[in-house]
Formats: structure tokens, sequence, C-alpha cells
């Protein structure tokens, strides 16, 4: 009798023995899962920041290090342990959970800066425009209607257009009536001359100036986008190591529309930015929308208004203005209304200098009183400021210096260390918004330059300065439009500036800058 009940105590004491058992193995097979786990992440990390090219290796290997030190009280916290080592498991599981988490956004970052780098290409918005009254509402209502179109600015653009709309109205030819200008073109739709007229929307501008109140007459029936390869003849192609080594000109376009930041039209901001990596200078230079310059490659010597140079692509207002300041211009940032509004809202709001106080217009998109002295805009503040001209007291030309002003505090802002808080949702904004003609790896090695050695910019500002005046522009025909008639000795000013920049010389006070 008692041998039974000394056997069944051994049974029971080998039952719990076994019992412990698996619960300690189990656990060991947990705590090695999570430190996988904590492995994988780490390396998963480690990999994508390297990728994304713009981290030091100062910073890289700083990372690695935590990495390695958070691995470590992991893996001590299992062969260690007490009891289970559970505080170290869950540990463990939120570091993996945070280390993925963080590679994602890492390679997000990288497809943002990708989707605004190395656009080389236009957007040709082609149109099929009726009168306002026409009871036509589709072009396959349009079939037998005699279409208005000139070749003498964006000939193969035309030919294209109008092959589509015959594939699209099922014809083989469409009836067709050439005019000798685009102003002449909208005239002849609003007489009755013909049925409907194919042209680039970039054009409409030209196309108001000449017809009184003509986008309130017509309507458009269809449109038709063509990709256009931008021609930057020899300007570009500094390698992703030159970009830090050697001075760089940028265009900053700011396009009047609302939208696709690709499309073609008008800029109503010109501002090149002359940056020398080495001695740390950034030199603003704006030249107001109506400056009356020839556009090389497209007027044939003609003069035209800077902003009409935009109608004929980016690529033609980089060569009107480096042909104007002697200079060749690397890249380009294009933004448009709807970009500066997004990436200001994005930043928090920009602190903006004012040199007067004034109001803006009562038909402008935005009314409001401006300070004089420091001012903060919301996005469509900012706008606002950066658009107005009629209630200042020099005009377009100090137009141009608030958008000066609207650029600096952008830069500055991005420029500042709490920015990094705001780093994804700052790139994602630019990436909808934002496009260039920099590659990616050159955005990356420039801001791995900055992180590393986190130097303080010089940024410095300076406007042409022209007399408003009336001429006939390549764009316009016979008809006279208000211009500004370059004054040189500010051009040349301008030029001796951007040398100054250029070669490495500092700009003082002394410096005659607006």
């Amino acid at each position: 009798m008692a041998k039974r009940k000394e056997s069944a105590g051994n049974s029971a004491r080998r039952k719990k023995s076994t019992n412990k058992y698996s619960r300690r193995s189990g656990s060991n097979k947990l705590g090695t899962l999570c430190i996988i786990l904590q492995t994988i992440a780490s390396i998963a990390l480690m990999a994508a920041l390297y990728l994304l090219g713009m981290i030091p290796d100062k910073y890289l290997i700083l990372v690695a290090a935590i990495l390695f030190f958070l691995w470590c009280v992991t893996l001590n916290s299992q062969v260690a342990r007490r009891k289970r080592g559970t505080l170290g498991k869950v540990f463990s599981l939120l570091m993996a959970v945070v280390m993925f988490t963080g590679s994602y956004y890492v390679a997000q970052a990288n497809n943002m800066i990708g989707k605004i780098t190395g656009s080389n290409y236009k957007v040709d918005k082609m149109v099929v425009a009726v009168r306002a009254d026409d009871s036509a509402e589709t072009i396959e209502d349009a079939a037998d209607y005699t279409y208005g179109v000139q070749f003498e600015k964006g000939a193969g653009n035309i030919q294209t257009a109008v092959t589509d709309i015959e594939k699209q109205i099922g014809v083989d030819t469409i009836e067709v009536k050439e005019y000798d200008s685009v102003q002449t073109q909208a005239q002849a739709l609003i007489d009755g001359d013909c049925d409907a007229i194919i042209y680039n929307s970039a054009y409409t501008s030209l196309m108001e100036e000449a017809v009184d109140g003509y986008s309130d007459k017509v309507k458009v029936l269809y449109t038709f986008n063509i990709r256009v390869e931008l021609d930057f003849g020899n300007s570009t192609g500094a390698t992703d190591d030159s970009i830090i080594k050697e001075p760089f000109t940028v265009y900053i376009s700011g396009i009047d529309v609302y939208g696709d930041v690709s499309e073609t039209s008008r800029s109503d901001v010109n501002i090149i930015a002359v940056v020398n990596p080495q001695t740390h200078q950034i030199l603003l230079v704006t030249t107001p929308r109506d400056y009356y310059v020839p556009i090389p490659g497209v007027s044939g010597g003609q003069r035209d208004k800077l902003t009409h140079a935009g109608i004929y692509g980016i690529d033609a207002s980089m060569k009107t203005l480096g042909e104007l300041y002697e200079t060749d211009i690397n890249y380009y940032a294009r933004l448009n209304f709807t970009s500066l509004i997004d990436i200001v809202d994005t930043l928090g709001g920009i602190d903006v200098y004012s040199e007067f106080a004034f109001t803006t217009s009562k038909d402008s998109e935005y009314t409001m009183d401006v300070q004089e002295g420091y001012n903060h805009f919301n996005g469509k503040e900012a706008l606002a400021f950066c658009r107005e001209r009629h209630n200042l007291p020099d005009g377009d030309n100090q137009r141009g210096k608030n958008q000066q002003a609207v650029i600096t505090a952008m830069l500055k802002k991005c420029l500042s260390p709490t920015m990094l808080l705001k780093a994804n949702a700052i790139m994602e904004q630019v990436s909808k918004d934002v496009e260039t003609n920099m590659s990616q790896e050159q955005i990356n090695a420039l801001i791995k330059y900055q992180l590393n050695n986190n130097a303080t910019w010089t940024i410095q500002s300076i406007a042409a300065e022209g007399t408003n005046t009336t001429g006939t522009c390549y764009s316009s025909g016979d008809t006279e439009l208000f211009i500004m008639e370059p004054i040189e000795s500010s051009v040349q000013n301008i030029i001796d500036l951007v040398n100054v920049v250029e070669e490495g010389g500092i700009l003082t006070e002394g410096e005659k800058l607006n």
C-alpha cells in the first residue's frame, strides 16, 4: 500500500517536472523568435537608411551602435533571465515593430523623392474650343465642323491633335481652316469664321490679350495631353559628387495655374537661385514677369515678355534667363498655385518679412491686411502676398521682392532642425506639388552634405529693375502690351553678383543688393 502511494507521488512529480520543462522549452522558443525578429528588423532598418543615400556615415554608425545595444539588451533578458523573461520578450517585439515601421517610412521617403526628380518633360494640353452658346457637348457632336488651326507655333502638336480628333470622331479627315496666329484664330471663332479651334491651352493668355473676355465666350469640348521632352542643351549634367563641390543654379518657376504642375503655362514667378555649396551662399535673383527680353531659339531675336517664355516650355525660360544674366542655369524646380498653398500649410505656416503695410486687392482670391515687418502666413495668405502688385508702391518690382521673401521664409523653415519631425509629411507634400530635373542621387547628396556639416547658409536677394512702358511682343503679334524695359545697370549688377557667388567670393553688406 505504501509502495503504491510512493509510486503515485513519483509519477506526479515526474508529470509536474515534464510540464515545467515544456513551459520552459516554449518560453525559450518564443525568446529565440523575438531575437530573430529583432535582428531582421534591425538589418532591414539599416539597409533602408543606407539605400536612402542621404544619411552621413557617422550617423549610420551611431544608429548601428544603438541597434546593436538594443539587441544585446534583448539577448541578455533571455539568456540571463529570471523566470520566463516576459519583459524582455515584450521589449523585443516592441523594438521589432518600431524598426519595421521606421524601415517602411524611410522607403516611402525614398519613393517620394523619386517622384519629383528627373523630370525632363512638359505636358502640352491641347484643347478643342467652340463658342459658349454652341449646341455641341462632345467632340463627336462636332464631327462635321470646320476647325481653325495655326501652324506658326507648335505645328507638330497641332498635327498630333488633329490626328487624335479624327480617331476619336471616327473619320479619315476633318475639315480645317488655317490662320496665321493664335490671336486671329481666337477672333475667327468668336466671329463665326470657323466652328471650332484647336490650340495649346498654354496660349489661352495670348488669346485673352487679343480678344476681350475670350474665356467667357468659349467652352472646351475636348482635351488631349501631349508629353514633350525638354531641351536643356548643355546646361545640365553635373554629377552627384560635383553638386556639393561646385556652384550651380536653379530656376524656381511658379506657374499661374492650379492643378497639374507639369502643364505648360506662363511663369508668374521667375527666380534663379545661385548656390555655392562650399561657401554656403545662396543668391536669389528675381526677374519681373513683364521683363522685355528675347527668347533664345524661339523668338528669332525679337523681344517678348519673360512670362511668355513659359508658354514654350520651362527650358525656354531657363535659356532666356541664362542668356540675360550670362550664366548656365543647370536645374529647375517648378510649382504652381496649389503647390505653394499645400507646402506652406504642411510647414505649419511661414514668417514672412514685408517692407510695406498694404491690403491685398478686393478682386484677389484672398483679401487680407499685411503689416510692415514680419507676418505669419498660411498657404492662401502666402499666395495672396506673392501675387499682389496693384496695391504696392512699386508694382511688379515689389511683387518680385515679396516672392523672394516667401521663398526665403520657406527655405529657412525647411532648414530648421525642428522640421525633422515633419520631414515625412513635407516630403510627401512636395512629391505631389513640385517637379525638378535634378536627379534623386543629387538631392540625396545635398541633404547628406547638409546633415553632415550642419552648415549655416547665407541667403541674399536682389531683384532686376526696369521701366514700365508698352511695346509689341513676339507672342502677341501687333498688339501692344504692358512691358518692363530692363535697366542695363541693374542687369549688369546682377551679372557681377552672380559671378561673385560662382567664383567663391563672399557677398557682404557693402555689395549692391536690393
